[in-house]
């Protein structure tokens, strides 16, 4: 089963919940307070394109990748009805390419959380720091061990909208860290009928000390860990931790 297949069509109805604007503010205060108010920034596992396309307005001259067919072409929808000048590229974020190096690198939306295999992170990690300018910052989130332990646990989640339904089963093996999403969608037929899609979506849950050491390793300087999109430090009661990571390693000309 195919993760963000046709679920791509109804993802952004489902998830409205997200408040994309107050992320997209919060991300555009980091890069400032790094000096870094335009130029190229890359966003990784954009999805539908909608935190791309926020940054997009906010003057950044935005690269979106993601390894999902159907997901890009929700974000190249976007792009046409906003007229934005987005470059939208279909790679897996494990082997990513640029032409050169980027101002920032942004990744959000636990999308990282997805890589669920250390020496593939440690590898998304080391490309990072690669395509990065001298100093460039790196930027992303990461749900946390807490929360797919005591938060997600067993639990089943449904919604039903007049676009479409979905059931959500969550289960999470704490001796692998592995929390897997099955994902049952059902969307309206012309002929009154629904059809049913299913999904697989499987996360790992990494300890914050882990991937401070990833950083570390592939490269790069931590500069500081926050309970995601506030300033507040990282807890051992956050949902979803913010890092902030530095390049080191390139020299100025």
């Amino acid at each position: 089963m195919e993760a963000y297949g046709k679920f791509a069509q109804v993802y952004d109805l489902f998830m409205d919940n997200i408040d994309y604007e107050s992320w997209a503010a919060y991300v555009e205060k980091h890069l400032k307070a790094r000096g870094i108010e335009d130029g190229l920034v890359l966003e990784l596992g954009c999805g539908t394109g909608t935190m791309t396309g926020l940054l997009a307005q906010k003057g950044y001259d935005m690269i979106g990748v993601d390894n999902s067919e159907e997901m890009l072409a929700e974000a190249m929808k976007k792009k046409m009805e906003t007229g934005q000048d987005i470059l939208y590229l279909l790679q897996d974020m494990q082997e990513f390419e640029l032409y050169g190096t980027v101002r920032a690198i942004i990744s959000v939306c636990d999308s990282l959380n997805y890589i669920t295999d250390r020496k593939e992170l440690l590898q998304v990690f080391r490309l990072v720091n690669n395509y990065l300018d001298p100093g460039g910052i790196f930027l992303f989130d990461m749900n946390t061990v807490h929360k797919y332990r005591d938060i997600l646990g067993e639990t089943t989640i449904a919604e039903n909208r007049d676009e479409g339904s979905f059931i959500w089963e969550n289960s999470y093996d704490p001796e692998n860290g592995i929390n897997i999403y099955e994902l049952a969608v059902f969307l309206p037929r012309g002929d009154g009928l629904y059809e049913k899609c299913e999904e697989l979506h499987c996360q790992k849950a990494y300890e914050q000390s882990e991937i401070e050491a990833l950083i570390t390793e592939a490269g790069m300087e931590l500069v500081a860990v926050y309970d995601a999109y506030t300033m507040n430090p990282a807890s051992k009661d956050s949902e979803r931790l913010f890092f902030v990571a530095k390049e080191k390693g390139k020299h100025t000309a």
